[in-house]
């Protein structure tokens, strides 16, 4: 496992990068254990949460 910071990249250290990604599932391993999800979702090695960032279904357009 990468030693890179879940704050995310800075100019000294780089990003995390895909070590397994699994599209047909939703969800990627990043070289850090962090596992993203496709809707924008990510768990931790440490157990903490970011939440997915969804759509306010409210503000879409719908095509007629």
């Amino acid at each position: 496992m990468c030693s890179h910071p879940l704050s995310g990249p800075t100019a000294d250290t780089p990003a995390a990068h895909v070590v397994a990604a699994h599209p047909e599932q939703g969800w990627s391993l990043l070289c850090d254990g962090t596992i993203v999800f496709d809707d924008s979702g990510e768990l931790h090695p440490d157990g903490s949460v970011v939440t997915p960032h969804r759509w306010q279904t409210r503000h879409l357009t719908t095509a007629a």
